[in-house]
């Protein structure tokens, strides 16, 4: 099975767009910024970022779960998959 990645998230919900991309500099270092339309009630901004994460890094929505922070903005969200071409990726996004 493939390890996959941890990635430190900073999430942005009710934004007018759903966006994966940019860095966000946070007290423990860079965080990759998802900016989610749903709102943070009742689960439904870490059901969008999940989703738009597995968009964005081509993987399906069970490869990616929040670890941490499921109660706030700042995240930490593993990614299952091939460990190199998530790594790419996650370079791209954060641009």
């Amino acid at each position: 099975m493939d390890e996959g990645v941890r990635i430190p998230v900073r999430v942005r919900p009710g934004a007018r767009r759903e966006e994966v991309g940019g860095s966000w500099a946070g007290p423990r270092g860079p965080a990759l910024v998802v900016a989610v339309r749903a709102r943070a009630v009742e689960g439904q901004a870490n059901a969008a970022v999940v989703d738009a994460l597995a968009a964005a890094f081509g993987v399906r929505r069970g490869d990616v779960e929040i670890v941490t922070g499921a109660r706030g903005r700042d995240k930490v969200v593993a990614v299952r998959g091939d460990r190199e071409r998530l790594s790419a990726r996650l370079a791209d996004l954060m641009g």
